[in-house]
């Protein structure tokens, strides 16, 4: 696989930002691994999301990405969006106008990419897991499936010790029900609408802290109908555990040239 550092000019931020991608090498000769080719429309993108404390470049340095990436032909987009949860935050810095359409626009004029629905997934941990399935669940006609990792999905907001850290993030707390920014709200429409349903992937170790905000997530996704796909096993909010389901998640997604 190819492993680029771009970096380019955001109008959505106003400001330079970068990105690492991971992008598809067929080879022969490389010891130990042996690359994929790109399809001819263009790799299938998935988008790999950051937590709360970390940047683009965390899942290179934490996991094996690249390698688990390296016999799916994917492209692995990987951004940053600071500490924002992926929102327009109250400041004026404009990271989900960013991360959800001036991105994905740009991405196919930089590389050979699939802009196909059934071709672009996106993944992520703890406050990335959030963004995925924030990602998924309001626009579930761009994305075939999305993946949280011990995810932020409800991290008790409304009665959080960090109620301070997420007013800088989403504005008003009490403004958060049935916004763009309720997963539960997101997933019930989903459902009544009876449009395209991106494929879900929840998994979460059971000594994590997040633990039972996932739960209650899985059972209400199990209430309203929406089939996903859980689960759970020892672990905690670390990265040798996101190192192995990212391999599961990589497994999992509904890639076009598997049986």
């Amino acid at each position: 696989m190819a492993f680029l550092q771009c970096n380019f000019h955001s109008d959505a931020l106003g400001m330079a930002v970068s990105i690492n991608v991971i992008l598809p090498q067929k080879s022969r000769t490389q010891i130990g691994m042996e690359g994929a080719d790109a399809a001819p429309e263009g790799a299938p993108v998935l988008y790999l999301l950051h937590g709360l404390s970390d940047d683009h470049t965390i899942w290179m340095r934490r996991t094996s990405i690249e390698r688990y990436a390296a016999e799916t032909g994917l492209a692995v987009v990987m951004p940053c969006v600071n500490r924002s949860f992926y929102n327009n935050t109250p400041d004026g810095m404009r990271f989900w106008d960013y991360i959800s359409e001036e991105l994905p626009a740009l991405l196919p004029t930089f590389f050979h990419v699939s802009t196909k629905r059934e071709d672009t997934f996106v993944a992520g941990l703890s406050m990335g897991g959030f963004g995925a399935f924030k990602l998924a669940l309001n626009h579930p006609d761009r994305y075939a499936a999305a993946a949280s990792l011990s995810g932020a999905l409800r991290n008790d907001w409304l009665r959080s010790a960090n109620r301070a850290l997420y007013e800088f993030d989403f504005g008003p707390l009490d403004q958060l029900p049935g916004s763009p920014n309720d997963l539960y709200t997101l997933a019930a429409k989903v459902v009544e609408s009876d449009g395209p349903r991106p494929a879900l992937f929840q998994a979460c170790g059971t000594e994590d802290m997040l633990y039972p905000v996932n739960t209650e997530f899985r059972d209400h996704l199990r209430r309203i109908g929406y089939e996903s796909t859980y689960q759970e096993g020892p672990g905690t909010h670390c990265w040798e555990y996101w190192d192995a389901r990212i391999q599961d998640v990589l497994k999992w997604l509904p890639l076009k040239d598997r049986s």
